[in-house]
């Protein structure tokens, strides 16, 4: 059978959450002995684009390939990245993260705003099947395109790329070296005004004023409209709260301080699946979520859950699990064993039978 091309455009750039679920995938489906080639990293797989930019690459040269060489099908990852036009004998499969530029559109820049609506809005039309990374993806394509809804299929992430292995010595010496006193707090992911990093600070700072001496890890890289979060953070050291700003970590550092965290705090107002609580919950840490979004989807009775804009909820469910122990394992358990129904062979399985779908 032809081999499946899978857009890799991400693969030689720093690793975000879909770059992760390219990774991933593309593992569990060569795994599943599905034939696959990656088309489009800048240097690697089978078809690198070289020196042209990852649009450049998909509107010009990616279309007269995928005539020349017509694999099976061609699977585009990243929300709205598929060829203009369609390409005869070859199918087109589209995977739908979230539409945050359309939902939250103060979070990302004009010009990326008008690129994602009106690519997406194209590449739903041309699309033979859809997946979307949650009901709650689903439900927001269907509300702001209009096309086949029978094209769409919900697949979630998995999660055991988180591995449970003790972390090397040097990792270890590292995270001694950071002198974390438990109960301390963390949250992961960038600091973008979606993700509502201001409510665990406006938490955290009403702890301090109950008398209540908690640190909170920040571990994510700036992002657009970071600005005012690092002025918030810049004013409440200065008042003498204990936040660490860790910035970017590398995958194997980044979980074992995860592991470590005695609560993880992700209030985010809208995720499209939401992976860092997930893999919080995969490693036993109790873990407070929003009720936005897909977390209540995805995180299920594995954590707890906030309204985003409630301060004195957040505050109220830290204080009660800074002051149990017992809650917090009770908790940590029960995240992860949600968290093991989260599998990328799952992922793969059903991803290939939405390529199966096209074969007749």
């Amino acid at each position: 059978m032809r081999p499946v091309a899978l857009d890799a455009t991400l693969w030689d750039e720093p690793i975000t959450g879909i770059g992760l679920y390219l990774r991933q995938l593309h593992r569990s489906l060569v795994s599943r002995g599905v034939s696959v080639e990656r088309w489009g990293a800048q240097r690697s797989g089978e078809q690198p684009r070289r020196t042209w930019s990852r649009t450049g690459w998909t509107v010009g040269p990616l279309p007269i390939r995928l005539s020349t060489e017509r694999p099976r099908l061609y699977h585009a990852l990243a929300n709205f990245n598929l060829p203009l036009t369609r390409v005869a004998g070859v199918p087109f499969v589209l995977t739908v993260h979230d539409l945050v530029p359309l939902l939250l559109p103060h979070t990302v820049s004009p010009a990326f705003r008008f690129q994602f609506r009106a690519w997406l809005a194209r590449s739903v039309i041309v699309a033979d099947r859809i997946i979307c990374v949650s009901e709650v993806a689903r439900r927001s394509l269907l509300e702001h395109f209009s096309f086949d809804a029978q094209k769409l299929t919900v697949i979630h992430h998995g999660v055991d790329h988180v591995s449970l292995a003790p972390p090397d010595r040097t990792t270890t010496q590292y995270l001694d070296a950071l002198g974390l006193k438990a109960p301390w707090l963390l949250y992961a992911g960038a600091l973008d005004a979606r993700k509502n990093v201001q409510l665990v600070l406006a938490a955290l700072e009403r702890l301090r004023q109950r008398g209540r001496r908690v640190t909170l890890v920040l571990a994510g890289q700036r992002w657009f409209g970071s600005g005012p979060i690092e002025a918030e953070v810049a004013r409440l050291k200065e008042r003498g709260l204990d936040i660490r700003t860790l910035g970017y970590l590398a995958d194997p550092v980044f979980y074992a301080l995860m592991q470590r965290a005695s609560v993880f705090v992700f209030p985010s107002r809208y995720e499209g699946f939401g992976l860092p609580p997930l893999e919080a919950m995969r490693l036993g840490v109790p873990t407070i979520v929003s009720t936005r979004g897909s977390l209540p989807e995805v995180c299920g009775d594995g954590a707890l859950r906030v309204d985003p804009d409630d301060v004195e909820g957040l505050t109220a469910k830290l204080e009660q699990l800074c002051d149990s122990p017992n809650e917090r394992a009770a908790l940590g358990q029960r995240g992860q064993a949600h968290a093991t129904a989260f599998t990328w062979a799952k992922a793969a399985e059903a991803t290939a039978a939405v390529y199966d779908s096209l074969d007749s």
